[in-house]
């Protein structure tokens, strides 16, 4: 598939069937995600790639968060939603960056910059995911909605680096409609 149709091919499939990717499938994907460019080289990303009988774990954690967080009176109403689709997905990718710390925690401003930078280098490596997966027939699901069980999720994966989002992954159960998309020319300014 050439480039530019796998981007306008790529939908976000909340629908999965439940048939397993097989693991070169897989494989590949996530070389397209080590393959994407990152400030200084650093390449600060780590995968966890959640399957099988885990899930059922995965989604036992993610509960907890969000109890957690209702208990405290925030709103986790798509995060519901949400992890009825982690509930379908056969495989979810746990997508980190290790070299830095939770999200909430202080900061200097070096480490403010190097976090950005890092984080700009991690959303590289899910869309080259995204795509790759669309390339391949695979459905995928760029999930931020893991934030509603960030501590519970983090520590049951023993990882301390920062949870930067979940891509869920399957054969797609339906066709989205393409959602809509701002002209070119309302988000561009040329300086010339």
């Amino acid at each position: 598939m050439e480039t530019f149709a796998a981007i306008v091919k790529r939908q976000s499939i909340r629908k999965f069937k439940a048939d397993p990717i097989p693991q070169d499938v897989l494989e590949k994907i996530l070389t397209a995600a080590t393959l994407a460019p990152s400030g200084k080289n650093k390449q600060p990303w780590k995968f966890y790639v959640v399957r099988g009988e885990k899930r059922a774990e995965m989604m036992v954690e993610m509960q907890k968060g969000m109890d957690r967080l209702g208990s405290q009176g925030i709103n986790t109403g798509s995060a519901r939603y949400t992890l009825r689709v982690l509930e379908q997905a056969p495989v979810t990718i746990f997508v980190f960056n290790p070299t830095s710390r939770h999200p909430l925690l202080p900061r200097d401003r070096l480490e403010v910059y190097a976090d950005l930078v890092d984080v700009q280098s991690v959303g590289a490596a899910i869309e080259n995911m995204l795509l790759a997966a669309t390339d391949l027939g695979v459905g995928s699901l760029w999930i931020c909605d893991v934030y509603f069980g960030y501590e519970e999720l983090c520590a049951w994966l023993g990882e301390k680096g920062e949870m930067i989002a979940a891509v869920s992954l399957s054969y797609a159960d339906h066709q989205p409609r393409p959602g809509p998309r701002k002209p070119v020319a309302d988000v561009t300014v040329y300086v010339e």
